[in-house]
């Protein structure tokens, strides 16, 4: 089955991190990649503010808006709220493993309760025009064999759903901190590659500890596509070169994203958005390269200060090249 999604590549969801301005400078770099927002609760989008919560940028297309919560009556309420906003799918987190998320059963805890999760789907799916994902990881704590995956995999697709991002590690979710379950539970791809092969009728994307263009390469010979997590906020510019690598098209340069950042900056800072909350993401923009080190301590010293402007961007990229030259 075709997703109307592009699978190719995609960033992840991450929490304090894919922002709208995050989103936004990956979208500028990325012209081809699925970005993700950070998980929004259904409790908080009917209790809260949920216009300022889906607020983006008609620039991200295509978005997917992940939502964490168990109530199929809430997640199909934030599901519409969701659409309605404009977002382009709509994804459920079972795979998150923080405490916090579990004392609200969801996130990865509900991989225990497949049932529940294809209902949380069937409420969504039938709310919505646009497509309803999941997210999951390949088991959790003592639940670590195929059998358990397949179960789950197979009840949820069984309800409606064709589309699976992988987390290829199992979670912990006694005794592990969110960190360490992104890297001590380890890898599997050939679990994921697997679920491809017994059901070539879903579109299956990896995740988990993909650093590398090659890596990239190997894994979409087996599945549909590749999400990728921390290599992207910390090396962005290397999520540039991949999309570009990947979809043939020319590599914009990074003075050239700087140049529109600033303009997004001065747009975004005649509201209530301080300079810092933009420049905080675009830290690695120059990491591995000469001068990375000026760029971030010149944004870091200066863009929390009270009258810090958008050419602070144009300041740092100067301090950059007077070490580069």
């Amino acid at each position: 089955m075709t997703s109307p999604l592009p699978t190719r590549l995609s960033v992840a969801p991450m929490m304090d991190w894919t922002d709208r301005h995050c989103r936004f400078f990956h979208r500028l770099l990325a012209p081809n990649t699925l970005l993700y927002t950070e998980m929004v609760t259904a409790a908080a989008l009917h209790h809260g503010d949920h216009q300022r919560l889906l607020a983006f940028n008609d620039s991200e297309h295509p978005v997917v808006l992940q939502i964490g919560g168990s109530d199929p009556t809430l997640m199909a309420a934030a599901a519409r709220k969701g659409a309605d906003a404009g977002y382009d799918a709509i994804n459920i987190n079972v795979g998150c493993p923080s405490e916090r998320v579990q004392s609200g059963s969801f996130g990865a805890c509900l991989m225990a309760e497949p049932a529940l999760v294809a209902d949380c789907y069937s409420a969504m799916a039938a709310v919505v025009d646009v497509p309803v994902t999941v997210k999951c990881r390949l088991g959790i704590d003592d639940h670590d064999n195929e059998a358990f995956f397949s179960e789950f995999i197979d009840t949820v697709a069984a309800a409606g759903c064709t589309y699976f991002d992988v987390h290829a590690r199992i979670a912990i979710l006694k005794g592990l901190s969110p960190k360490e379950n992104r890297s001590i539970p380890p890898l599997n791809y050939d679990r994921v590659y697997a679920l491809k092969r017994r059901r070539p009728d879903l579109t299956v994307i990896l995740n988990g500890g993909v650093t590398t263009l090659e890596t990239v390469q190997a894994a979409m010979q087996h599945v549909d596509g590749v999400m990728i997590g921390r290599e992207a906020y910390h090396n962005p510019y290397w999520l540039a070169e991949a999309d570009a690598r990947l979809n043939g098209h020319a590599l914009k340069t990074r003075e050239a994203v700087i140049s529109e950042m600033v303009d997004y900056a001065d747009n975004a800072m005649r509201g209530d958005v301080l300079l810092k909350h933009i420049t905080r993401h675009m830290l690695g923009l120059f990491a591995g390269e000469p001068g990375a080190r000026q760029w971030r301590r010149m944004l870091s010293e200066n863009a929390h200060k009270p009258d810090a402007k958008p050419t602070l961007l144009l300041d740092a990229l100067a301090a950059r090249n007077a070490i580069a030259a």
